[in-house]
């Protein structure tokens, strides 16, 4: 069958066999005359069989003068121009044209242009005087006495046609947002559109009309009267048809303002201009270096010709003033303190001597302390809703989102799956065959017919039902035609004609609602190829959603876990009997995938911190035992062995966790799984790197005052690294503090707890960890054993030294390690070179400007893809989503709070009266429909307001009725499109509320249950509507980019219309804005974040290294790290969203732990480290060169290497977003901050740091002077050389 639209069906068939009168003249009573005054059929003269319709008679006689009667209803129905007319109709056909164009308005009646070429077609069609010119009756069939007319020719010029076409053609249909041309065969044009209303099929046309083309044929006395249609953007304002309807009618919108996007060719400004400064840098560089080396060459020549002319003879005083010169870098070391600096040496000083001489105290209180915070954790609570995790609450998105679901209800969810024939070889094919369709009808029976797990819903349990009685299945099987089963022989044809019309009520669905076909099948070109053709079915299942907490909600999530399982046997059952592939997702297919990717990303994290745990306690105890001193002196390693306190250190970096976890949570502040898997991750890398600072600080305290007492050098100890420990604790807990700035929950909650977890553990290191090690320190002055301190080991203790095996200088062990030695003899001194130097910072500032140019590629989203386990089923779905869904998601433009009783809002929201407002909503958005490049809408609006009013419409007259007649029938003023009869106040809300309870119908198909039945809220009470919503859609989105572009363009549409618009109040709403509100503001606050740690940043290292040139060079070198980072991962396809937002905060705090410590030791040099400097190191080079020697080792061991351990642990996970945000970001991170901490930092610091101080330790007397002095005393010769390192 060739479905036509249940309007079609009714109006047009009636109206043919109303229309025509029989004639006698000839032996077949074909038309054989053509002439003015005479027609072609007339009256009805029976049906042709007992399901058809009634066909008219053929008569070729006279037009006749119509009784009064008959020409008022003519004129009622067809216009005034039939007035003074003679007719080839009768009345009973009059009464059929005007019950039947009843239905036609209720398709094409907003558009009175196209209303009035349809009514004329078919009132010339029928009673026109002048009927033989145009019809010409081709076969009739003989029935008793009579003829009756099987088939005619009709002529229509090709002027008139096209332009009825064009008037029709944008015509739209309110509740489903489609075009009326759908209920029209979807017609391309007006030969299509004339040859479907002609075409004779069951419920259409009983007999065949064809329409030849006149400018083809010659007709003789034939031709068509109908010439002059009206257009749809006629300036008459009785004709003129809203911008909704009618392209032509729109007023211009706004062109749209975008920022345009600056580009030099292929390259966006940005990265050009770096390219160029960068390219100008080098080229300055590399002529100044000529000079240079010009100028050098020339001095040296000079001077050979200078010493060739003078007596060679040694000059002895010079070889002496040379030698003294080349001890430089001790001659220039700095003189003076820095206030702050003494201070605080002198408070850490007098802290660890208290915790030295009271460790059982310090000890008790700090896990006192820790314990009592930990209560906290009895209100301990995990946030894994994604909307309260991105989203602020505060937000417009969230804000909107709740009222849209306390309003309308939260937004159905959906069970979708697709059906895909792509399993073969020889690649996909049609999934559509009879034997496939009869196997999925049983298997969407077998998913009604199912039974939840434990209480036994079915989906009639928990479906939507827009009409109360019918559930809402999307799928080809809910075609009428196919509802009841598939027909072998016709279910293709079927299928086609219900594809072509899906809203002709014998294909509508039992829910009312036209299905269209780019939501049920996939795979095919749509304009080229037949539907059979598709290579994806799809079929979705709709549940009611309710708020959280709901009894109703834990029903649907159970059914849907059920169906999840089902559907996994039907993907087993599809691939093995069918040769087909079953992708599916539930709406708890999601967060079961997400809870299942945490379980298994727990396990590959726990493994990272154990890694990183063993190496920790195993390299912080190789401070003092070699290879050589386990293979020599086992008993001696046992005793030197720091392996207990290494475990002591990282026991305190997860007190400091859980202490702030626990702090945090008492306040009521959610923890996230975020906060579980990087923080601890974070404050391990602060909390070791200090620990290994203290401990090799404190060896070298041992060597340099080994005669004092434990708790004195404890307190020199942390009286040097303390101040380091400040700074870098406070640059940190700043730098994360400022983050909890943020609205967005995620990154507020991580950056608290971060920053807690930094401070606490700054606190612990600097007490607790303090006494343990005076506790272990004097473990190993009394020869007790690592890890078993009852058991002293007495071949371990020398009783010829004064502090047994504790006292290193006398006890042999070597005071530096390898990795200490290899900095000072061959690392520091071949970066400081003059030629690397400059080599260096070449390459660095390269490295940044690549960092700085890839900053425009660093592209928005999280795509859901990558969030869940790399096997994951829905892998598979979400891609069939993109390749094979073609239909947006749907979206919504709520009024909030919009008298829409009054005129004036009624105005401002239509868009089918002459009367709306030109930047009504519905104009506005019609306008943004037309070009979707820009607005990423698809679909005409689904506009309550103008579909009410149309049924309010008295031609209408099935659809508004008080009893017999139509509500508005003899309303004064009448109801017209200049909207003065319309309703207002409290007559407003009475026939809303009539409306929206009315079921649709094939007589009135604009009722408001189905398609508005939750659509509109009415306040009673104060006679307003309180929420109403106007339904379209999004073109189909396929990337995170699309998304985040259309959240942006309904943002734009929305403040158009306020804007245009006093008196109403808009937001735009779909289920995915939520989740997206985050990108329209994530640039301009990572920036934001960023900078702003910056700064402070700059202001606490220069206060408290007392040099602004310092703190600026430490401050972009942080700044050079973020930016390398960020370019690494736009190259990495790393994109921005809220999680890698989090990783560059954490980058800031971890880029400060690398380069404080450095910062430090250049501004406050080891005296007694400073004094081995090369001689070829002076001023800044020399405290570069200390800095490196005194700590770089520490930032290597105690940093890089304990994270790229726990970082290539991760490259195991089976989780996409580990893989890609945290080890990809964090590699590049370790990588970067190294680098630039390690390298590019001391070489800046050596050209361009401030002023340096002198430790408070080292103030120059006979103490220090001693000490320095056995210091090197004990070193081996070939370990110092001052002309050699």
């Amino acid at each position: 069958m060739k479905a036509l639209s249940w309007a079609q069906w009714l109006a047009l068939s009636s109206v043919a066999t109303g229309a025509f009168a029989a004639s006698d003249d000839n032996p077949r009573n074909l038309t054989k005359i053509h002439e003015a005054g005479r027609c072609a059929i007339r009256g009805q003269c029976g049906k042709q069989s007992f399901f058809g319709g009634e066909l008219p008679c053929p008569d070729n006689g006279l037009a006749e003068k119509p009784e009064d009667e008959l020409r008022d209803k003519l004129v009622e129905v067809c216009g005034d121009e039939w007035k003074d007319r003679d007719v080839c109709c009768k009345q009973e056909q009059v009464d059929a044209l005007k019950s039947n164009f009843g239905t036609v308005n209720g398709i094409l009646g907003s558009c009175p242009a196209c209303t009035k070429n349809f009514f004329n077609l078919f009132c010339t069609f029928t009673c026109s005087p002048d009927q033989s010119l145009f019809v010409n009756v081709t076969d009739t069939v003989e029935k008793g006495d009579k003829y009756l007319v099987t088939e005619l020719d009709q002529l229509i010029s090709e002027e008139y046609g096209s332009g009825f076409y064009d008037s029709c053609k944008d015509v739209q249909n309110g509740q489903t947002g489609g075009r009326a041309m759908l209920f029209f065969g979807n017609s391309k044009n007006y030969t299509q559109l004339l040859h479907f209303l002609g075409q004779k099929r069951l419920l259409g046309s009983p007999f065949q009309i064809n329409f030849p083309r006149p400018e083809k044929h010659d007709f003789k006395d034939m031709k068509p009267i109908l010439s002059d249609a009206k257009k749809c953007n006629t300036s008459d304002p009785e004709y003129r048809c809203s911008c909704v309807d009618c392209e032509g009618s729109c007023a211009d919108l706004p062109a749209i303002s975008e920022a345009e996007e600056c580009t030099v060719g292929m390259l966006p400004c940005l990265s050009f201009g770096v390219i160029i400064v960068y390219a100008v840098f080098i080229t300055l560089l590399v002529l100044a270096v000529s000079g240079h080396m010009a100028a050098a060459k020339h001095r040296k020549n000079k001077n050979e010709r200078l010493q060739l002319l003078q007596e060679p003879s040694p000059d002895d005083d010079y070889d002496e003033r040379d030698a003294l010169h080349g001890t430089g870098g001790a001659l220039e070391r700095p003189t003076r303190q820095y206030i702050l600096n003494t201070y605080c040496d002198r408070a850490f000083s007098n802290l660890a001597r208290a915790c030295a001489n009271f460790p059982g105290i310090t000890i008790g209180s700090s896990i006192l302390v820790v314990g009592l915070l930990c209560l906290g954790w009895m209100r301990a609570a995990v946030e894994t809703d994604p909307v309260k995790l991105w989203v602020a609450p505060n937000s417009a998105a969230a804000q909107e989102k709740q009222f849209f679901d306390e309003n309308f209800g939260p937004f159905f969810r959906a069970e979708q799956a697709f059906l895909v024939n792509d399993t073969h070889p020889e690649g996909p094919g049609p999934v559509l065959s009879y034997k496939t369709l009869n196997w999925w009808y049983d298997v969407e029976r077998r998913v009604r017919d199912m039974k939840s797990l434990h209480n036994g819903y079915t989906f009639e349990d928990v479906c939507y039902k827009p009409t109360e009685d019918a559930c809402v299945i999307q799928s080809i099987t809910q075609y009428g035609p196919l509802a009841d089963g598939i027909d072998q022989d016709s279910w293709e044809s079927d299928l086609k004609d219900c594809a072509e019309n899906p809203g002709d009520p014998a294909c509508l669905p039992t829910f009312l609602q036209p299905l269209p076909i780019n939501r049920l099948l996939g795979g095919y070109n749509t304009s080229t190829e037949p539907v059979t053709n598709a290579t994806a079915l799809i079929v979705t299942w709709v549940v009611k959603n309710y708020n959280p907490g709901a009894p109703e909600l834990e029903r649907a999530e159970e059914w849907e876990d059920s169906l999840n399982r089902l559907l996994k046997d039907i993907q087993s059952e599809a691939r093995e009997e069918h040769g087909l592939r079953l992708s599916f997702n539930t709406e708890i297919s999601l967060e079961q995938e997400l809870n299942k990717s945490a379980n298994t990303d727990a396990k590959i994290i726990i493994i990272s911190y154990i890694v990183m745990f063993i190496y920790a306690s195993l390299a912080l105890g190789s401070t003092t035992v070699t290879l050589s001193m386990v293979l020599q002196n086992p008993i001696a390693a046992l005793v030197q062995s720091k392996f207990m306190l290494g475990v002591v250190g990282i026991l305190i970096v997860l007190m400091s966790v859980a202490a702030s976890v626990g702090l945090f949570a008492a306040t009521g502040l959610k923890a996230t799984l975020i906060i579980a898997e990087v923080i601890p991750f974070l404050v391990l890398a602060v909390g070791v790197d200090n620990i290994f600072l203290i401990v090799h600080e404190f060896e070298r305290v041992n060597i340099s005052h080994a005669d004092e007492s434990v708790a004195d050098r404890i307190a020199r100890a942390l009286g040097r690294m303390g101040p380091s420990i400040l700074l870098s604790a406070t640059t940190e807990t700043v730098a994360f503090a400022l983050g909890s700035a943020v609205g967005m929950p995620a990154v507020r909650n991580f950056a608290a707890y971060a920053a807690g977890a930094v401070f606490i553990n700054a606190i612990l290191q600097v007490t607790m960890f303090v006494s343990v090690l005076a506790l272990n320190q004097e473990r190993v002055e009394a020869g007790r054993a690592d890890c078993f301190p009852c058991i002293k080991l007495h071949r371990g203790v020398n009783s010829s030294m004064p502090n047994g095996y504790g006292g290193a200088p006398f006890s042999g062990i070597e005071e530096e390690g390898f990795l200490t030695r290899f900095v000072r003899k061959y690392y520091a001194p071949a970066i400081l070179g003059n030629k690397a130097r400059v080599a260096i910072i070449t390459i660095f500032l390269g490295f940044f400007a690549a960092g700085i140019a890839l900053l425009p590629d660093m592209q928005l989203g999280l795509d859901q893809r990558i969030a869940i386990p790399s096997d994951s089923y829905l892998i598979k779905y979400f891609d069939d989503l993109y390749d094979y869904f073609d239909a947006g998601a749907p979206v919504y433009f709520v009024t909030r709070e919009v008298n829409v009783t009054q005129r004036r809002p009624q105005q401002e929201l239509c868009g089918k009266f002459g009367a709306c407002d030109k930047f009504s909503l519905a104009n506005v958005l019609e306008g943004e429909r037309r070009r979707p490049g820009d607005s990423f809408i698809a679909d005409s609006t689904a506009s309550w307001i103008d579909d009410f009013f149309f049924w309010l419409d008295p031609k209408n007259s099935k659809c508004c009725v008080d009893g017999d007649k139509p509500c508005f029938a003899d309303r004064d003023p009448p109801w017209d499109l200049t909207m003065r009869g319309l309703p207002k106040g409290e007559e407003f809300t009475y026939y809303v509320q009539r409306w929206l309870n009315a079921l649709p119908s094939e007589d009135c198909p604009i009722a408001g249950k189905a398609g508005y039945g939750d659509a509109v809220v009415v306040d009673y009470n104060h006679t307003t509507i309180a929420a109403s919503h106007f339904r379209t859609a999004h073109t189909p989105l396929t990337s995170q980019e699309d998304f985040i572009n259309a959240y942006a363009a309904a943002r734009r549409i929305a403040k158009e219309i306020n804007d245009n618009n006093d008196d109403i109040e808009v937001f735009p709403y779909s289920k995915f804005y939520i989740f997206f509100d985050q990108y329209a503001s994530i640039v301009d606050l990572s920036t934001a974040l960023v900078g702003t740690a910056l700064a402070f940043i700059l202001l606490i290292v220069s206060v408290l290294l007392g040099s602004l040139a310092t703190g600026i060079v430490v401050t972009f070198t942080v700044a050079m790290i973020v930016v390398d980072i960020v370019g690494t991962m736009a190259l990495a396809g790393v994109s921005l969203n809220a999680v890698s937002l989090v990783n560059i905060i954490i980058c800031v705090g971890i880029g400060v732990e690398f380069c404080a410590h450095i910062a430090r030791a250049f501004t406050i040099p080891s005296t007694s480290i400073l004094e081995r400097a090369h001689s070829k190191f002076r001023g800044k080079e020399a405290r570069a060169w200390a800095a490196l020697v005194n700590v770089g080792g520490s930032v290597f061991s105690g940093i890089t290497i304990t994270k790229l351990l726990g970082v290539f642990v991760l490259a195991f996970t089976r989780s996409k977003i580990f893989e890609i945000y945290y080890f990809r970001v964090w590699l590049a991170l370790v990588l970067w901050a190294a680098l630039h901490a390690l390298v590019f930092l001391p070489v800046a610091l050596s050209f361009f740091g401030g002023a340096g101080y002198i430790d408070p330790e080292s103030d120059g007397g006979l103490e220090q002077d001693l000490a320095s002095r056995r210091y090197r005393a004990l070193l081996p010769d070939d370990e110092y050389d001052s002309d050699e390192f």
